[in-house]
């Protein structure tokens, strides 16, 4: 059911600011003319950051500069923009963007794209997966997509809830957008990825995002959904409260990713995890079809095939080494690493590492993922195999065999397009990973 709207702030589309990239030169181009105060400027251009967090352009000091397209056809490039920021895929190219380019100083020159939400739209769904998918499977993109940036945008101002607790044997983590006081969201997979126009966009991605022009998911209060999206869930979803605050929606909630929803095993259970990662059930989202995969992967996501189920190997320097240069604490030899609490996917939310010189416990999901890779571990969905005792009585080795990609709350993107492909809508892709959720229409 799609609902009429409410009294609400988004009763208009508004514009979205995406922090884009951080440097201490920024080269850009500016193709068709923009407006800088009573001034028109176009073509190849250079900012810098001075001593006193000013930004230097066309020999001037600037606090801040708005370079305003003055047409929709007006376009800005950015050079060496980082994307994959921390993940194995990390790499830098030029992106293009509509919008209006906003130049910030400090300890770096911050370039904004302020941009309406529905073209930020068409470029997320275009940038998190290819604009070759399903018409069905775009849809329920830009719903969720939609969703989740009305609801930051929402939340805007608000104090955030505390996002560290550590103490001597324990230290939780968890990483939210909630560290962006200069724009409203960041470009890269931190937020959502958003690549301006760099991805090529089609007819039907413009036709899903103009279908759903307005939609958004609602709770049973009537508020915005804080929807989320991950690569694959590996079978069973997360719940929110394991992965971010100790909040529970009850939108995101664990289903099985099958036309059986409820028919999931306990997954907070060692035993029944264990049985679970060490298999490959039948599940939407366990799928070598490369049709449907290319639908969702980009070329440099393609890079990675062992999504659904994985293993990483590791010899006992080189976990020891990983681990003390990701979580800054000499643990000296790694004895071993050991579950405390999974959540209802089977993702790790606290394991204790037991090291020679220390022990400490570690969460939640993406902290435990962090300390055990140079980028980011698949999933934190695994379980460990030591190998033998070495001479100092500590294993030569250790194999992670995991399941899925990502935290695995709501959303599963490959999950998803199976669905698409066998031909379910996008209002029945929606319900089964955001049950109890309302398609309401704001603007």
């Amino acid at each position: 059911t799609i609902l009429q709207p409410m009294s609400n702030k988004f009763s208009k589309e508004p514009s979205v600011h995406v922090g884009i990239m951080e440097t201490k030169e920024l080269r850009f181009t500016l193709f068709g003319q923009f407006r800088l105060q009573d001034s028109l400027v176009e073509g190849p251009q250079t900012a810098t950051v001075a001593p006193d967090g000013s930004v230097v352009w066309n020999g001037d000091k600037y606090a801040e500069i708005i370079f305003e397209a003055t047409t929709p056809e007006c376009v800005f490039e950015l050079e060496d923009v980082v994307i994959g920021v921390n993940f194995h895929w990390e790499r830098k190219e030029n992106q293009r963007f509509k919008g209006d380019l906003k130049l910030i100083g400090g300890k770096t020159v911050t370039a904004i794209d302020i941009v309406p939400v529905e073209d930020y739209l068409a470029s997320v769904i275009s940038s998190e997966m290819s604009a070759t998918a399903s018409l069905e499977l775009l849809k329920a993109h830009a719903v969720i997509s939609r969703s989740w940036l009305l609801a930051q945008l929402d939340k805007r101002g608000a104090k955030a809830a505390p996002s560290k607790m550590e103490t001597d044997t324990e230290r939780i983590v968890w990483y939210d957008r909630d560290n962006h006081d200069q724009f409203d969201v960041c470009a890269d997979d931190h937020c959502q990825r958003y690549q301006g126009i760099t991805r090529q966009t089609t007819p039907t991605v413009d036709q899903a995002v103009e279908a759903t022009r307005g939609l958004v998911l609602t709770n049973k209060d009537g508020g915005l959904c804080d929807a989320r999206f991950s690569k694959c869930c590996g079978g069973v979803f997360e719940e929110f409260e394991n992965c971010w605050e100790p909040v529970h929606h009850h939108y995101l909630e664990v289903r099985r990713d099958s036309p059986a929803p409820n028919d999931y095993p306990d997954l907070t259970n060692e035993e029944n995890a264990r049985q679970w990662i060490l298999s490959a059930p039948e599940a939407f989202c366990n799928t070598t079809d490369s049709v449907i995969l290319g639908q969702v992967l980009n070329n440099y996501d393609q890079e990675t095939n062992d999504f659904y189920r994985w293993t990483v190997e590791y010899s006992q320097n080189e976990i020891a080494e990983l681990i003390k240069n990701r979580s800054g604490i000499d643990f000296g030899a790694i004895l071993a690493l050991e579950p405390v609490e999974r959540g209802t996917s089977g993702r790790l939310i606290r394991m204790r590492i037991v090291g020679s010189k220390k022990t400490l416990v570690i969460g939640k999901e993406l902290e435990i993922r962090r300390t055990l890779s140079t980028s980011h571990l698949f999933s934190s969905a695994f379980v460990v195999e030591a190998g033998e005792a070495g001479a100092d009585g500590a294993p030569v080795s250790f194999t992670l065999r995991g399941a899925g990609w990502g935290h695995g709350v709501g959303l599963c993107q490959i999950g998803a397009a199976v669905m698409g492909a066998k031909g379910y809508p996008y209002t029945d892709i929606l319900s089964h990973y955001f049950p109890g959720a309302d398609l309401t229409t704001l603007y």
